[in-house]
């Protein structure tokens, strides 16, 4: 069949894919080997820049339904976002899990929070649900993402991750210790892809149709159940595969075994709660379920896995700033960042024109003025193709009926460049400590001890007065364990100076060849 026939991207046939055209067998080559330039020109360029952050991933298929409540409540009295409305209406989406510091290739088994993103294909356009696995966040104001980001890559000079530079970076921000405490703990290596939580860790609002607004937080609950490794379990598991979460999430959707997960929402009326001993609108902090109980409104299934892996998987771009009529934004100051940085990097890492690819366009007719750019494949057509622009009284495209009334939040104060009130950086942490099953506080102070082991004694005794802060046992067991010792790279891991000289010892003497 035609269909089967190779050939280049010009659409020519090729027939020998084998050797290149050479003077004699022997060479030299020529220059006009028109085939092999183009294969081999192409290869040069097959890899687009790896992410920052969220390099090594996974992803899925599947779709979003509806429960068209929230708890008890019609979902209307919140929200005006439609693909929430029907009961049973369901939503295609594609999922990305990913680890956040190491490259692509890394093993998926080292320390790391998660990644869990949400692409909706709506019928009002995308909505992207960017977040964690974890629910918080080491820090509440965007000025600092870069600086932490380098410090928990690899050292520029050594090219190794180092606790030191980890913990360097967390002891002078004390807002990091919640954090801290769980990345530490078992939840800092979930056992798999399916059996973890997902969470949007931002504040975002729902708005409903009168235009009043509600401050929303988002939690993916995996139906799975939730299971998570100690830094041994790990180690163990990463000698065998170092692929096995993604090996884990694509085997079970091939064999039918869907996962899902429920979505639930905590929800809160919009403004300062002063009643709180914390801001809403700040990351590293949990609302407590107590006060703000965690309400269903619908459920995701995953169930095809992608064709190609980079296609889909590697250039599918999220933003934070991708939301549909019914959601908004808080004044979160992370969440104000993430909207421009997320969208800014595909543009750099994928191309100009990244929403056109198939992966990232939206399932509904899209209709732009937008022009040219790199790798742009075709051209929003519309009425009149000589008009580019609007206004226009020619023909042109129109601007859309507002939906519902519009929000219009009230909005004064300052210009200032200053931290929030309600800082309380070490309560939470402390809380979670005492949630903690015992193998999991002991996993903890183990993870904890081997690297602030690593560390100047000014970092040691900063990280262990928060502790002591947030809880006496926890401080008081943490220092007891405190232990002197050289190694150092990925978090929690005792061994690396062991594995040095161990592939030294262990490895057998041979002669050249």
């Amino acid at each position: 069949m035609e269909e089967n026939i190779l050939t280049n991207r010009q659409g020519h046939p090729v027939t020998n894919n084998q050797q290149i055209r050479s003077v004699g067998k022997r060479g030299p080559a020529t220059l006009e080997n028109y085939d092999f330039i183009e294969k081999i020109s192409h290869f040069d360029r097959e890899r687009v820049p790896e992410r920052v952050v969220h390099a090594r991933g996974a992803g899925a298929h599947g779709y979003f339904e509806a429960y068209g409540t929230v708890g008890n409540e019609p979902i209307a009295k919140y929200t005006r976002a439609k693909l929430f409305q029907t009961k049973g209406k369901k939503t295609p989406v594609f999922v990305r899990f990913s680890t956040v510091i190491h490259g692509g290739h890394s093993p998926e088994t080292l320390r790391d929070p998660r990644g869990f993103a949400v692409k909706f294909y709506t019928e009002d356009g995308n909505w992207d649900l960017v977040g964690n696995n974890l629910k918080i966040f080491f820090i509440r104001d965007a000025m600092k993402f870069p600086d932490m980001i380098h410090a928990f890559k690899p050292d520029p000079v050594t090219n190794r991750q180092d606790a030191e530079r980890f913990f360097d970076f967390c002891a002078a921000s004390p807002e990091s210790f919640h954090m801290v405490t769980l990345v530490y703990s078992p939840w800092g290596i979930p056992a798999n892809y399916r059996m973890m939580q997902g969470s949007g860790v931002n504040t975002y609002k729902w708005v409903n149709e009168q235009g009043k607004a509600m401050l929303i937080k988002y939690h993916w609950e995996p139906k799975q159940g939730i299971r998570n490794l100690t830094q041994q379990q790990a180690q163990d598991i990463q000698g065998k595969n170092f692929n096995h979460a993604t090996q884990d999430l694509f085997d079970a959707i091939e064999k039918g075994d869907y996962p899902e997960w429920e979505l639930f929402v905590q929800m809160m009326e919009d403004g300062e709660h002063p009643e709180l001993d914390f801001d809403p609108l700040d990351d590293t902090k949990l609302w407590p379920e107590e006060k703000f109980p965690w309400l269903a409104v619908g459920k995701m299934t995953l169930n095809k896995n992608p064709d190609d892996y980079f296609t889909e998987v590697e250039q599918v771009a999220f933003g934070t700033g991708v939301l549909v009529d019914g959601l908004d934004f808080s004044d979160d100051k992370m969440l104000q960042e993430r909207t421009f940085s997320y969208s800014d990097t595909q543009r750099y890492r994928v191309g100009a024109n990244y929403l056109q690819l198939p992966i990232n366009a939206p399932k509904k007719h899209v209709a732009t003025n937008q022009r040219g750019g790199q790798m742009q494949i075709k051209v929003d057509h519309h009425e009149n193709p000589h008009i580019n622009y609007e206004p226009s009284l020619l023909g042109r495209l129109k601007e859309a009926r507002q939906s519902g009334t519009e929000y219009t939040p009230y909005i004064e104060g300052n210009l200032v460049r200053a931290p929030i009130d309600r800082t309380n950086d070490t309560k939470q942490a402390g809380e979670t400590y005492r949630k903690f099953e015992k193998w999991e506080q002991d996993d903890l102070i183990l993870n904890l001890t081997t690297d602030l082991a690593k560390c100047e004694s000014v970092i040691q005794e900063t990280m262990i007065r928060y502790a002591e802060e947030a809880d006496a046992d926890y401080g008081r067991r943490l220092r007891e364990n405190l232990q002197n010792t050289d190694s150092t790279g990925p978090l929690g891991n005792a061994q690396n100076d062991e594995a040095v000289e161990q592939a030294i010892n262990e490895s057998k003497e041979t002669d050249h060849l």
